[in-house]
């Protein structure tokens, strides 16, 4: 509660405002039974025409006034919720973009989306309906007791007899259905969950002719789901009916009583409409608090799911280091020295010392002990089988994750010193999937460089061999792409996002199994333009093709976490056993190559 309070403390006047305006509302609905008591015991008792018109004009007045309370009020709520929801939003994004990758695989994408999404949007509702009816209620059903027992002290008391039975049925039914709506915040994760997996993979789905599969799946989970609510929904059904009963039983015994007062002489017919009048307004009151309570119960359901991600600190802390001009130059060549050869007396621009690494606390590890130095210049090919660890050496560059053992040096630094934004803006990264965002091909290469210019972007194009697909479009740059890039093939997509690492012309280029979905003849052409452009630039080259790691400066082979060899081709392929099967393993796709060249 504290941490709602704090997203809406820009809007302390609308949170005071809001519920002040519904009071004033009140305060004009509580005069209408004694207006309404005098037009039937003075103005039609005694045949006022004039006295009934002029009371009459007084009723319309206290609902215009009430009117213009009411649109005030719903102004001033609505806004400091929406605001609030906002902000709320706001600080669940920023927070969820501090979490590592480790942070987001133990969450879950589908529980934050529906938490970014559904449950603030309920915390909005609980917030605008708390703002307008959580003193008006109350204080209405309340009221109208005080003012009832200005009428009448006997009558009076069958209001005090009701109102607590009312409450008891009323929170009696909430206490059942609280535990219930906060189930059902977690089945609606899981429905979120297998939606958004058959979305993604709907190609999947159908290749493999799951559909029926999935259509099954998803019904015992929404099944789940509308059980769930139907539950709910039934015993919440209660409320209305019972309410009503209690009240239209309190209003025949008023009705009864006042009936024989009015004979006797103690009350008259106007006190007793007013005493009835009373009495409704607590029934309609009663059931606005009852909806209130529901809805600001899941409002606190959901709440406490947004704060428990809140409360899940980033897995990574952010260093403080942010190198000068001269820190970054001290470790790399000059563009004229990377040509004449690579300086082994510089400091590495990337060094591994004996760094270990597993995925979860107490799991078995995906890298073991690795150790190796890269120095500007240089191309590093990594190469093993699948599940040997290739990505995980290179995500621990930029920081994705962190090492368990050992450390990760940039320039001479432990990357859990940087600041992230110094340490990545060193870095460009080429993800295994090709993601490409909604937008123009421009739109998509600025994500290297905001301030690049055409000339820039069309260069980096060139060199990624991407250069062919903004030609063949007819808006050039300017061409629309797709959610995704679904209007591109495997390859464009990949040669994109190789252009959009290579604008921010980085000093450390990470290609992870990036040219996957290229042929041998475009793999090559992209490698020898890589060597051309590199200068003094560290390249990694991450591929389970050995021909594309086959110039590489230093090739790391990897094998079920650990270094098999490290060192050139014809070095390795004397001395690795490892290395040596993969070659051999493809020998017949370079052959091909060859002879197709």
């Amino acid at each position: 509660m504290r941490r709602l309070l704090y997203f809406l403390k820009d809007y302390r006047k609308e949170s005071v405002l809001g519920p002040l305006f519904k009071l004033l509302e009140a305060s004009f609905e509580l005069l209408v039974p004694l207006v309404v008591a005098d037009i039937i015991d003075v103005g039609i008792a005694a045949g006022d025409s004039a006295y009934v018109l002029g009371r009459g004009g007084i009723l319309i007045l206290l609902g215009l006034i009430g009117l213009a309370s009411s649109i005030t009020a719903q102004y001033f709520a609505a806004k400091a919720a929406v605001g609030c929801s906002t902000r709320m939003r706001g600080a669940l994004f920023r927070h969820l973009n501090s979490f590592s990758y480790k942070d987001l695989d133990a969450v879950g994408t589908s529980t934050l989306i529906t938490r970014l999404t559904s449950d603030i949007n309920q915390v909005q509702t609980g917030v605008n309906l708390v703002l307008r009816l959580f003193l008006r209620s109350p204080f209405i059903v309340f009221g109208a007791m005080i003012m009832s027992f200005t009428i009448d002290m006997k009558s009076a008391l069958i209001f005090l007899g009701v109102i607590p039975v009312l409450f008891v049925a009323v929170f009696g039914i909430m206490g059942i259905t609280i535990p219930y709506y906060r189930k059902i915040q977690g089945q609606l994760d899981q429905v979120t969950l297998h939606v958004r997996e058959n979305l993604s993979g709907v190609r999947v789905v159908r290749a493999f002719n799951r559909q029926q599969d999935e259509k099954e799946t998803f019904h015992g989970d929404s099944g789940l789901l509308v059980k769930t609510q139907l539950f709910v929904g039934k015993i919440s059904a209660l409320l209305n009916p019972l309410t009503y009963a209690i009240i239209n039983a309190a209003v025949i015994l008023l009705v009864w009583t006042g009936g024989k007062q009015v004979d006797s002489g103690i009350l008259t017919q106007g006190q007793v409409v007013a005493l009835v009048n009373y009495m409704s307004q607590i029934l309609v009151e009663l059931i606005k608090l009852a909806n209130l309570i529901i809805n600001v119960t899941r409002s606190l359901a959901c709440l406490s799911r947004i704060n428990a991600v809140f409360d899940q600190e980033a897995g990574m802390t952010e260093g403080y280091f942010a190198p000068t001009e001269k820190n970054a130059e001290a470790g790399r060549t000059s563009e004229d020295a990377s040509d004449t050869g690579i300086r082994k007396d510089a400091v590495p621009c990337v060094e591994f010392r004996d760094v270990s690494m597993a995925y979860q606390e107490g799991a078995e590890a995906a890298l073991e002990h690795v150790s190796f130095r890269a120095y500007p210049g240089e191309t590093i090919g990594v190469i093993g089988g699948t599940g040997s660890g290739k990505s995980t050496l290179v995500n621990l560059i930029p920081r994705f994750y962190d090492v368990s053992a050992g450390c990760v040096l940039v320039d001479g630094t432990d990357v859990r010193e940087y600041r992230f934004q110094e340490l990545r803006k060193k870095i460009g990264v080429v993800p295994q999937k090709a993601v490409l965002f909604s937008g123009t091909i421009r739109d998509n290469l600025l994500w290297g460089k905001k301030d690049a210019a055409d000339g820039e972007l069309l260069e980096a194009l060139e060199t990624a061999q991407g250069l062919e697909i903004v030609e063949k479009k007819k808006k050039g740059l300017d061409e629309e792409i797709l959610q995704g890039g679904r209007n591109l093939s495997g390859g464009q997509r990949q040669r994109l996002t190789i252009a959009r690492a290579l604008v921010r012309n980085p000093e450390i280029l990470i290609l992870d199994d990036s040219a996957s979905a290229l042929d041998f003849a475009t793999d090559a052409r992209l490698r020898k333009a890589l060597r051309e452009r590199r200068k003094s630039a560290v390249v990694f080259l991450v591929s389970q093709r050995a021909a594309t790691v086959r110039q590489a400066d230093q090739i790391i082979v990897l094998d079920d976490g650990e270094v098999a060899g490290i060192g050139t081709h014809e070095t390795l392929f004397r001395d690795c056993a490892a290395y040596r099967e993969i070659c051999l393993s493809q020998a017949s796709a370079e052959e091909e190559k060859a002879h197709e060249a």
